[in-house]
């Protein structure tokens, strides 16, 4: 048996979700010209023992999320089935302008009962996901979107998603207040947990890693209490498909006793690299290929949430190997995620060599105090297409931000002004005190956003837009 097919199987011994099936099952991919349905829909979960009301997107069979094959059509009849009105965006994906899914760029919220019909064309495999571009991201309106590559339909491996969130049971408004302490104009007002995660290493310098005290972190909707197992094969090939889809926390992922081969980045290839741990901050992606031993045993795969001691996770588990309780505490806090890696990698297709036509500066700045952020570019961004444009990110503050721009994919080309053949990607990781530029060739029109992709900084000013001239 293939291990394809045993991940087919392998539901009937795993705890069902609110969904009903298990998330790391996406919904499967339909024929090219096969229109898919996707509702956005309310659920509800159960975090630590208490009830929650939370969206979904799920596809055809009811299952969480859309599997669909590159090189056809993203042919997709968006359902809003809810009482309020939405928007979804295809975090990863490249189509036009109009389909990109930010209110009113250009086309507004889809109102409650109503659809709306996207088609364009998939250009290249990965792993990718989709998301509110509202509040209602935090209360899980999010799911795996994965793009297959036919030239790898053969290959003896099995898929398991992990999509990552954390989770509060006040709503996003009430976070955002918390968060402003109600003076969003200025004040010196620090309550609702702005400061808290604070490290004072750094020669006095004071970073403030999380800021939001969440009530949970999730892995496929579950906490450690009540983890996804997933069957595998014993000596079997796993690619895992991990997607930090938390609205305010970066991670760390840790495999454990196993070593990983991290292969592509945002969905896009890279030269492998090997490792047992991975930091993974908002927005991005993660392939890693594990070869499991030819024993029966247990492996964990954890996410350690950065700077502090709280964790979540899956469980692989080969042959008739026993699990037993993992806590969802860890001994030590999650790292603090840095460039070290971002410096390693290197695309498997980089972008053509081509000097930079137009080059930008973006300054990213915040005010803790009174919850304000903001990016600010030397002169405005705007492009024409064919450029091939630089921008060089100079983080200011004292947070870290993952910047994510949207309808394309760049070239990490320098991090301190060191340059390097980086990754291809869509989303990267500015630490405070850093700066890293990115190389994009300008090939579809648009007004696109550009944003921290920490929910609560975006909302609180730090987006802006890489915009085409007509």
């Amino acid at each position: 048996m293939k291990r394809r097919d045993l991940l087919k199987g392998a539901a009937a011994g795993v705890a069902a979700f609110p969904f009903g099936p298990v998330l790391s099952q996406v919904a499967a991919a339909t024929e090219p010209a096969g229109q898919q349905a996707l509702a956005i829909l309310s659920r509800s979960l159960e975090v630590n023992g208490k009830s929650a009301k939370v969206f979904g997107l799920v596809g055809p069979n009811q299952a969480p999320g859309l599997r669909v094959i590159a090189g056809s059509d993203f042919n997709v009849l968006l359902q809003n089935q809810t009482t309020e009105p939405s928007i979804v965006h295809w975090h990863g994906l490249t189509p036009p302008w109009p389909s990109d899914g930010v209110a009113d760029a250009p086309l507004p919220l889809i109102g409650a009962g109503e659809n709306r019909a996207f088609r364009f064309t998939l250009d290249r495999p990965g792993t990718h996901w989709m998301h509110a571009h509202t509040l209602q991201e935090q209360a899980l309106l999010a799911a795996p979107l994965i793009v297959e590559d036919p030239a790898e339909a053969g290959l003896d491996e099995q898929e398991v998603v992990v999509l990552l969130h954390d989770f509060s049971f006040l709503s996003a408004e009430d976070l955002l207040a918390k968060l402003t302490g109600g003076k969003a104009m200025g004040g010196m007002d620090m309550s609702g947990g702005s400061m808290k995660g604070m490290d004072m290493s750094g020669g006095g310098m004071a970073m403030d890693l999380n800021d939001i005290e969440y009530d949970a972190y999730l892995a496929n909707d579950r906490t450690l209490d009540d983890p996804e197992v997933v069957a595998t094969e014993v000596g079997g090939r796993v690619r895992l498909r991990i997607i930090n889809g938390a609205s305010a926390t970066a991670f760390t992922i840790d495999l454990g006793a196993l070593v990983g081969s991290l292969v592509a980045v945002d969905g896009q290839p890279i030269v492998p690299v090997d490792g047992a741990t991975f930091p993974i901050t908002m927005g991005q992606r993660l392939d890693i290929r594990v070869q499991l031993p030819a024993n029966a045993a247990v492996f964990p795969i954890l996410a350690l949430r950065e700077g502090g001691a709280q964790r979540t996770g899956i469980v692989l588990k080969s042959g008739d190997a026993s699990v037993a309780k993992i806590s969802g505490s860890a001994n030590a806090a999650g790292p603090v995620l840095d460039l070290l890696l971002e410096g390693q990698l290197r695309a498997a297709s980089p972008l053509p060599a081509s000097e930079a036509t137009k080059t930008f500066g973006l300054m990213l700045s915040g005010d803790m105090a009174a919850y304000r952020w903001a990016l600010s570019s030397d002169i405005p961004i705007l492009v024409d297409r064919g450029d091939r444009v630089e921008i060089t990110m100079q983080n200011m503050s004292m947070m870290a931000h993952p910047m994510h721009l949207h309808g394309h994919h760049f070239q990490v080309v320098a991090i301190d002004g060191q340059r390097f053949p980086g990754a291809v990607r869509d989303t990267v990781l500015v630490p405070p005190m850093r700066s890293v530029t990115i190389a994009v060739d300008a090939m579809n029109p648009g007004q696109w956003a550009f944003h921290c992709h920490h929910l609560y900084h975006m909302v609180s000013g730090m987006m802006t837009t890489f915009a085409y001239r007509a």
